[in-house]
């Protein structure tokens, strides 16, 4: 299971000490030495990579905010990223400002795209899990985006979890039992990816109505298509609150002309699914993480990738902010925070056991953490770390001939 990866994960570093030998070479020097994929990665201070555009395959970091919160000193959007292959685009989750930042990406590969035209290349979007940080600008991409041509080339796809199936647990203390809460919503209090955006519609339907009838406009629910990610089956699963990540192998999810999509099931209870997903094209491999602890199903999936994008929460931090003594309340989300994500030093030990090429850090919590502080996951990795920051662009492949 994946919590047992925990802490304590022995990690070879066989590959450090090439990397020191490779110091002072360029990077697609160090690149061929190590045997890998040629990236190029945006510096960031300025949060883009000039080199970027001369590359068909494309990572950005939409938004790399995690949770939701708002801190000090931070202007990072919520956690969203896009991979362009060509003329696509396929984005990952849908946080705080993320539609915004995508047009935004859009714009920069295309200024000279219409308005009413930039979203047409969204092929398709995948949710990792349905916390309401991964999803709450999904209205906002849905709506916005039917006026930017969202679904007009094709169909908009979009792929997500399915309904829980059964309630969380409660949050127990030991020694304080707790009384069951009242249930949001107990006709559907788990409701999956179709029924979440078939209550979006619901909500806007008179502004769909009217832009139908005034504007003569197609109906942005056929412009979607939206489809539950089906469960393998998986030996040693119980139920989602008794084994919500059981060992497993990578499992197929999509698949078009450009990319090959593939997913497992990571440690992020009490939420089920919660996914990470795998993007295969000829120019290389990318995997977003989502949500996790240190988790042995993730590590499966990023065999070799070029690119890990994996979730960060500083644990020193959450141990400095919610110091003993702590209510109920605290200790619940405490726990949270440092049972259901990855702290640095393990985000770089699983990227060195994946033996992923480049590891980007995002969803990062909290938000105003420095670079410094991130790059203290090179410790343990080997590879190439980037800190992520909104809008940076990496590079995947080669670069086009001159």
């Amino acid at each position: 299971m994946c919590q047992e990866v925990g802490h304590a994960i022995q990690l070879a570093l066989s590959r450090r000490g090439l990397l020191k030998a490779g110091a002072g070479v360029s990077l697609a020097a160090l690149t061929l030495m190590l045997g890998g994929v040629p990236v190029v990665a945006a510096a960031a201070a300025t949060g883009a990579d000039s080199a970027a555009p001369d590359f068909d395959t494309r990572l950005i970091l939409l938004g790399t905010a995690g949770g939701p919160a708002w801190f000090p000193g931070s202007s990072r959007h919520g956690i969203a990223s896009a991979l362009q292959v060509g003329d696509l685009t396929y984005m990952v989750d849908c946080g705080d400002g993320a539609a915004r930042q995508l047009a935004h990406a859009l714009m920069r590969s295309n200024p000279k795209a219409h308005p009413f035209q930039l979203l047409e290349p969204l092929r398709a979007l995948f949710f990792t899990h349905l916390h309401s940080d991964h999803v709450v600008d999904y209205n906002n991409l849905l709506l916005q985006g039917w006026t930017a041509g969202v679904g007009r080339r094709q169909p908009l796809e979009v792929f997500g979890p399915g309904p829980r199936g059964e309630l969380a647990p409660v949050f127990q203390v030991p020694g304080l039992p707790r009384a069951e809460p009242a249930v949001a919503f107990p006709e559907a209090p788990t409701p999956g990816t179709m029924q979440m955006t078939d209550s979006i519609f619901r909500a806007f339907a008179t502004d769909i109505n009217d832009r139908i009838r005034d504007y003569l406009w197609p109906d942005i629910r056929g412009l979607v298509q939206v489809k539950e990610i089906p469960l393998p089956n998986m030996a040693g699963f119980v139920s989602p609150n008794q084994t919500p990540a059981p060992a497993m192998e990578p499992f197929p999810v999509w698949s078009d002309a450009h990319v090959r999509v593939t997913a497992t099931l990571v440690e992020h209870a009490p939420v089920f699914p919660s996914f990470a997903f795998r993007f295969d094209s000829e120019q290389g491999s990318v995997v977003f993480s989502g949500d996790t602890g240190p988790c042995q199903n993730l590590v499966r999936l990023a065999r070799n990738a070029d690119v890990l994008v994996h979730e960060v929460i500083d644990a020193a931090w959450v141990d400095a902010l919610f110091p003993p003594p702590l209510d109920e309340a605290t200790q619940a989300l405490k726990h949270h925070l440092l049972s259901a994500h990855t702290s640095i030093e393990d985000a770089g030990r699983i990227a060195e056991q994946a033996g992923a090429k480049t590891l980007v850090l995002s969803h990062v919590i909290p938000h105003n953490v420095g670079d410094d502080r991130l790059r203290v996951a090179s410790r343990y990795y080997s590879g190439r770390l980037v800190p992520g920051q909104d809008m940076a662009t990496v590079g995947i492949g080669r670069p086009r001939a001159a």
